[in-house]
C-alpha cells in the first residue's frame, strides 16, 4: 500500500473549521467578523438581554476617585431599579454594559454586581493587553478583536448611554452614538455626560453650531448630570420603550 502520510498531513487537508492558519488568515477576515457578532449575540439572547444601559469612561480612574464612585453608585441605582422591574422574568431590560476593562468600566460593573444584578463586559484585545475586570457577569464577559463589532454590540441594545470623563476611547464611543442618533441609524436614546464642568470645558460644540456644521437641535441629543441620581433620572426616565425580544436596534 502506498503511504499517504504526506497528503494527510498537508495544510490543505485540514478541515477548514479546525485549521488555525486558514481561520486566522487574511482572506477569512469577513468570517471572523461575522463570528464575533454571532458568538456574543448567542450568549446575550440565551440570557434574555433585551436592552442595556451603557456606561463608559476612563480606564485610568482608580477606586476612591469621585468619578469611579459615582459610576459605581449610578450602576447600583440603575440595576436596583431594573432588577425590581425585571423581577424573575426571563427577559432582562436595562442591564448595565461596559467596555469590560478597568477604571469607570470596572466601577459600573462593580456597582451592578453589588446590587445583585447581571452586567455585561464587552472587552477588547489591545497591543497592551487589557484584562477584563473581575465584576462583570462571567458568561456575559466577551472578548473582541474588532473595534467595529464591539461598538456594534454596545449600540444595538442601548436604551441609554452614560459617559463619564475619559480619553480618546471614551470620545470615540460618545461620537459613535451621537452620529448614529443624528443620522437616524438608531432610535434616539438618552445620552448623559457626567460632570458638566469637565465636558463643557472639553467640548465647545457651539463652535460647530456657529460654523453651520450642526443644527441647533443636535445640541439636544445629550444632557449633563452632576450626581448619580441626576444621571439615573435622565437615563432611565427618558429611555425609549423596550424593543421586542430579539430585535436589536441597529
Amino acid at each position: 500500500m502506498i503511504d499517504n502520510h504526506d497528503q494527510k498531513n498537508s495544510a490543505s487537508y485540514r478541515l477548514a473549521a479546525l485549521d488555525p492558519d486558514f481561520i486566522l488568515g487574511d482572506s477569512t477576515r469577513g468570517a471572523r467578523f461575522m463570528l464575533e457578532y454571532q458568538k456574543a449575540e448567542d450568549h446575550l439572547r440565551a440570557r434574555g438581554i433585551v436592552s442595556t444601559i451603557i456606561v463608559f469612561g476612563s480606564a485610568r480612574v482608580q477606586e476612591g476617585h469621585r468619578w469611579y464612585e459615582a459610576a459605581r453608585r449610578f450602576a447600583a441605582l440603575a440595576s436596583e431599579r431594573s432588577r425590581v422591574r425585571n423581577g424573575e422574568g426571563a427577559l432582562k431590560h436595562h442591564v448595565i454594559a461596559t467596555g469590560g476593562g478597568p477604571g469607570i468600566m470596572e466601577a459600573a460593573n462593580r456597582g451592578a454586581t453589588e446590587a445583585g444584578a447581571l452586567s455585561i463586559g464587552f472587552n477588547i484585545t489591545l497591543p497592551r493587553e487589557q484584562e477584563p475586570n473581575a465584576w462583570s457577569t462571567p458568561d456575559l464577559t466577551f472578548r473582541f478583536h474588532y473595534f467595529a463589532m464591539r461598538k456594534m454590540h454596545l449600540a444595538m441594545r442601548a436604551a441609554a448611554l452614560v459617559i463619564f470623563p475619559g480619553g480618546f476611547g471614551t470620545l470615540d464611543e460618545l461620537f459613535e452614538i451621537l452620529t448614529l442618533t443624528q443620522t437616524r441609524k438608531m432610535p434616539p436614546v438618552p445620552i448623559v455626560l457626567y460632570d458638566s464642568a469637565f465636558w463643557q470645558g472639553l467640548l465647545n460644540l457651539e463652535t460647530l453650531l456657529e460654523a453651520g456644521t450642526i443644527a441647533r437641535s443636535d445640541l439636544d441629543l445629550f444632557h449633563y448630570a452632576d450626581t448619580p441620581e441626576q444621571a439615573l433620572a435622565l437615563a432611565l426616565d427618558r429611555a425609549p420603550p423596550e424593543p421586542a425580544p430579539g430585535a436589536p436596534q441597529s
